[in-house]
């Protein structure tokens, strides 16, 4: 089954890697940029193409007989690269949290004969599967609270964070408005804002709102929850040095520069660990009820080679959602949102499984369930 894979980056060369070797997908891996495509993996199921998505003529040649296109570029080529997805009767991926791009890709796919499936990944991507089970459990649900975060397992400066993914990304996050839901009504809320703090065995933390990680999920609870909402999980303190440099400094209006900042000042890690936290409270059987959803994911070896946490989740989220198209377990027509692919299949998939067992982390089959009240 052949695949087109836009950007050799990180996340990219791991579903490379991922796809390759299970012996089921032939993947091209396509990037502007030849010295990314030198840093793939010699593989024999992995091809390299040189190619400027912004190339309209050089991108529709390149899809032309591929099952599905999956983009793992930045988020400013995903309208052009959905159009010429939808045009060439090809399935549509991407990891983007833009939620404009989102919106092309659901108008594209109204026309489109394939699929198209925005937001694979972990947040928006799994966290969105895993909420969905989540309040399914319930009779009435009332309130759903994400809370995700991709942290340096030995942090070594004041703010507690080392590089672990997208620069821009990160940024992005931090500086954009969030949606979430608020006393049942849709709203969008400031980043940095909503602090609160808690402890997962033993570790202190804290949350603040960010944008993005919600993916559709406003969109499919409006009307049905009291609040809902994500908020970014980092080791005390950061939040309020990432607020001086943001809004004191107005760093937040000189996004390259807070770039440069960064990448010369935060070393890179790939000794990660991405923390899940998902809650969700409602009436069941007369009484109200919590069941939380935790969960710690370390970095690891895979194939002899070591991954990142935030590289290992994302990549395996859109890994997943692609076997699952190619398996016939998601609709190959139209807009499919993460929340309408069944947590089951997701789980015991080949590459979701990894969100579901590992060395040092909290087993998603231990749920717990807080007794809230009881109806009169």
């Amino acid at each position: 089954m052949q695949v087109l894979l836009l950007g050799a980056g990180k996340i990219g060369t791991g579903i490379a890697e991922f796809l390759a070797t299970t012996g089921d997908y032939e993947v091209t891996v396509a990037d502007r940029e030849q010295a990314n495509l030198e840093r793939l993996p010699p593989d024999s199921g992995i091809r390299m193409q040189h190619l400027d998505a912004g190339d309209e003529r050089a991108l529709n040649n390149a899809i032309v007989g591929k099952f599905a296109v999956v983009n793992a570029g930045p988020y400013g080529i995903n309208a052009m690269v959905a159009r010429a997805a939808a045009a060439n009767q090809a399935h549509y991926l991407d990891l983007s949290e833009d939620l404009a791009g989102t919106r092309l890709v659901r108008a594209l796919a109204a026309e489109s004969k394939c699929a198209m499936i925005p937001q694979c990944g972990l947040a928006p991507g799994f966290v969105s599967i895993a909420a969905c089970e989540m309040a399914r459990k319930f009779e009435k649900i009332e309130r759903i609270r994400l809370r995700v975060g991709a942290l340096p397992r030995y942090p070594a400066n004041a703010l507690k964070y080392n590089l672990t993914w997208s620069t821009e990304g990160l940024i992005n996050e931090y500086c954009n408005l969030c949606e979430a839901i608020a006393d049942g009504q849709p709203i969008a809320a400031q980043p940095l804002e909503g602090l609160e703090s808690f402890v997962l065995d033993g570790i202190d933390y804290e949350a603040f709102n960010t944008s993005g990680g919600l993916g559709s999920l406003c969109e499919t609870f409006a009307g049905k929850v009291e609040e809902l909402n994500y908020r970014t999980i980092r080791y005390p303190g950061h939040r309020e040095i990432m607020k001086l440099l943001l809004q004191d400094l107005r760093l937040k209006d000189q996004r390259g520069m807070l770039k440069q900042i960064f990448e010369t000042a935060l070393p890179h890690t790939a000794q990660d660990v991405v923390v899940i936290v998902i809650s969700a409270s409602g009436w069941r059987d007369g009484r109200l009820e919590q069941e939380t959803w935790a969960n710690r994911i370390y970095h690891r070896n895979i194939n002899g080679k070591p991954w990142s946490a935030i590289r290992l989740t994302t990549a395996a989220g859109a890994c997943a959602s692609l076997d699952l198209l190619a398996q016939g377990k998601l609709p190959r027509k139209g807009f499919v949102r993460q929340e309408d692919i069944p947590f089951r299949d997701f789980i015991r998939n080949r590459f979701g499984r990894y969100f579901a067992a590992g060395p040092e982390t909290i087993e998603p089959a231990s749920v717990a369930t807080v007794k809230a009240s009881t109806a009169a």
